[in-house]
């Protein structure tokens, strides 16, 4: 007993499980969704003190093991139920695997430990939770599992995600977990010493838990009439199993007879505009018949569809010369058969199998694994409502629902409600799997800020405005109609919709240039003598005079203004004209001021003492603000303008021929100024962010700050060269 409980303590195996155990909590969702800001504190305390890259590596690879163990053991329920291995078996598979479904955590491990020992703890704690973020990103997780999501019964906190997903919810985590490790660490130098890190550790659920109830205080629905969808969860599951007892046609007849008394239900009683069927639903391809009985039932259902007078949207299959596909129908009452979506994210070893597995031992090991193929990604589809309003609606099947890109590209091509139709009838045996899937579902309303309909065949079944709440749903194992009405409209601006998922990104920026600094493959100027890399430059002097100084905190200040103004106010976009005159009145002209009198002051000083040091210059080329202001925005300006005459004129001197020069100068003038003032109001969003970490790592550490703020310097510059482009390449 002894030599176990040496070996617990040694290996760190005690921390590990504790921290498992309140993982396990964590997981179960209303009540307990706390835990997740204290889960890891016992494991980071013991990863404090391992002293080797291996050691590192080792706690890596246990706690993987003990995440899928502790949040994921319905997912090895389920795998022994799919695979016929019993759930012995699946938990084994599971915990095997663990490093290729949970790698974040090996990696976390030792780009913490490596940073920590080069850099101390403060950025070792920040690289550690960008390695985390960063690799669930890059990697495709099965399941898009993060710890984020249980924070999905937080009603406050979940509204953070419309900022950086679920994944920034899982930084902010990720982060106060550190920060309860580092009080941990000074707990015995001082009530000042444990106290500050504790403030910081509640510091980022505070903020968050503010910025949700500003959320719920000013969020007002879209105006116009609601949506009424009814949702059919007929609690039919397991077709494979009837069809061996029933045989195939009386399978698909009792499962279409089931659909249709339930959606006469929905539209005749309980007046339904629209209705949804879930996934497959329909086991076979819909107007591609595969035999006479097929062409049969096609016609059925599209006569069943046209009686109803409503629109249809049901799961089934579809196939062509590249294959078949898991698919989406839309169904219109006067019209027919509108189209197909085609699901996107297949599940591996059940939906898809790549070539290189296939095979004769797959097949008899996997006898029921499909072979469809993907779908092209996000495609709007237009509701047409019987009053005559058309409805442009995104729908996704599954598994698409994990992937915040698909909702985000949905959103930007004008989608006003998601539609989510999936199977989580294999979740019967592990309810908890089905729980886990609704509330990462839930996350794409949020992010999207657009209402949700899902419907499953056997649970849960439900209805999510643009806060993530449950307007209407259904249990797990029961026949329901799940009938709501929801408001519609286009999706109001959010971070998310303007910058996709980006934090996962970010964090690799970040990670890429802390590499470089580590490995002294960049020249890193002092962190005095960098200079501001995002903000509109001040000029180098000695003592600025105060009035010099005033004119650029309003240079600032506006320039913050105006950005905010543009991201918050919808209405506020399209006044061009207005923006391009406050931009110029109360940015260009004091700086331009503030330029001219720091020359002159420093002409003065240096007529009057000849040991002031010269004006210190920017090292970077790319942070001269000729670069940054005068070619960059001249670069985008010329791309977008040249578009722009494509677009209207047929061509890139389509204007010049149709109007003149003058005309096509003057409009190029415009584009280069409204781009301009983009480019500097960006800056000034970056240049706050920036100061604002730097000012809160100063309170902490400040020679750690200082150290830092080169390497912040740098990715803002990458931000802004970076991310502009991408910005106008995704909106093109």
């Amino acid at each position: 007993m002894k030599p176990a409980l040496a070996f617990c303590l040694r290996s760190g195996l005690g921390h590990i499980v504790l921290s498992g155990v309140l993982l396990a909590l964590y997981a179960q969702g209303p009540g307990l969704w706390g835990l997740g800001v204290v889960a890891l504190l016992p494991w980071l305390i013991h990863l404090n003190q391992t002293h080797s890259l291996r050691g590192a590596l080792l706690q890596g690879w246990l706690f993987s093991v003990l995440l899928c163990a502790a949040c994921l053991s319905w997912f090895g329920v389920a795998i022994g139920h799919y695979t016929q291995w019993g759930s012995a078996g699946g938990l084994l598979a599971l915990l095997l695997a663990a490093p290729l479904l949970q790698p974040q955590v090996l990696v976390f491990a030792l780009v913490r430990h490596s940073v920590r020992q080069r850099h101390g703890a403060a950025l070792g704690a920040w690289a550690g939770a960008a390695a985390w973020v960063g690799t669930e990103w890059a990697w495709p997780k099965l399941l898009g599992d993060t710890l984020g999501h249980g924070l999905a019964p937080a009603l406050l906190l979940r509204q953070a995600a419309d900022l950086g997903g679920a994944a920034g919810l899982t930084l902010m985590l990720l982060l106060s977990n550190e920060a309860l490790a580092a009080a941990w660490a000074q707990r015995k130098a001082g009530v000042a010493q444990w106290l500050k890190p504790l403030g910081w550790a509640a510091l980022g659920p505070a903020v968050l838990s503010a910025y949700g109830a500003v959320v719920l205080m000013t969020w007002a629905p879209p105006p116009g009439p609601p949506l009424r969808l009814a949702l059919v969860q007929t609690n039919i599951t397991d077709y494979e199993a009837l069809r061996e007892q029933h045989g195939s046609y009386a399978v698909v007849r009792q499962v279409l007879e089931t659909h249709f008394a339930m959606s006469y239900d929905a539209v005749e009683r309980q007046g339904a505009q629209a209705v949804v069927w879930t996934e497959t639903a329909y086991p076979t391809t819909l107007g591609q018949a595969k035999s006479e009985v097929g062409a049969e039932l096609d016609q059925e259902i599209l006569a069943t569809i046209q009686a109803a007078g409503v629109p249809f949207v049901l799961g089934t299959y579809e196939r062509d010369e590249q294959g078949e596909f898991n698919a989406a129908a839309f169904v219109n009452p006067d019209t027919g058969l509108l189209g197909f979506y085609r699901k996107t994210r297949l599940f591996f070893l059940t939906e898809t199998v790549p070539a290189w597995a296939d095979g004769p031992l797959l097949q008899r090991w996997l006898p029921w694994a499909g072979r469809w193929q993907p779908g092209s990604g996000a495609r709007v589809f237009p509701l047409r409502l019987k009053d005559g309003r058309e409805v442009p609606v995104l729908p996704m099947i599954c598994l698409d629902d994990v992937d915040t890109g698909l909702a985000v590209q949905g959103a930007r091509q004008g989608a006003q409600a998601l539609l989510t139709l999936s199977n989580d009838s294999w979740f019967k045996h592990a309810p908890q799997g089905a729980k886990l899937h609704q509330a990462v579902a839930l996350f794409r309303s949020i992010e999207t800020r657009l209402p949700q309909f899902r419907v499953t065949p056997s649970g849960y079944s439900a209805v999510f405005d643009p806060l993530g709440r449950v307007v209407a749903s259904a249990g797990l194992g029961e026949r329901a109609l799940v009938v709501a009405e929801v408001p519609v409209g286009p999706a109001p601006p959010t971070l998310m919709l303007a910058w996709g998922d980006w934090v996962g990104g970010v964090c690799w920026a970040f990670l890429g240039l802390l590499g470089l600094k580590t490995w002294r493959r960049w020249v890193w100027p002092a962190a005095s003598a960098q200079p501001p890399a995002v903000s509109w430059p001040a000029p180098a002097m000695a003592t600025p005079p105060l009035a010099v100084r005033g004119l650029q905190v309003l240079v600032g200040a506006t320039a913050l203004a105006l950005a905010l103004a543009w991201l918050l106010l919808p209405t506020w976009r399209p006044q061009a004209s207005l923006q391009l005159k406050l931009f110029a009145a109360l940015v260009v002209l004091p700086q331009l001021c503030a330029w001219g009198w720091a020359w002159a002051a420093r002409r003065s000083l240096r007529a009057a003492s000849s040991a002031l040091p010269p004006a210190a210059k920017p090292t970077l080329f790319w942070a001269h603000p000729a670069c940054k202001f005068g070619l960059l925005p001249l670069a985008l300006a010329g791309v977008a303008f040249r578009l722009h005459q494509h677009i209207v004129f047929g061509g890139t001197w389509g204007e010049w021929q149709s109007l003149g020069a003058e005309a096509y100068l003057r409009g190029f003038a415009l584009w280069w100024a409204m781009w301009l003032m983009g480019v500097v109001l960006c800056a000034a969003v970056l240049r706050a962010g920036l100061e604002g970490v730097i000012a809160l790592l100063r309170q902490v550490q400040p020679d750690t700050a200082a150290r830092l703020r080169p390497l912040l310097e740098r990715l803002g510059l990458l931000l802004l060269y970076a991310g502009l482009p991408l910005w106008l390449w995704f909106r093109t």
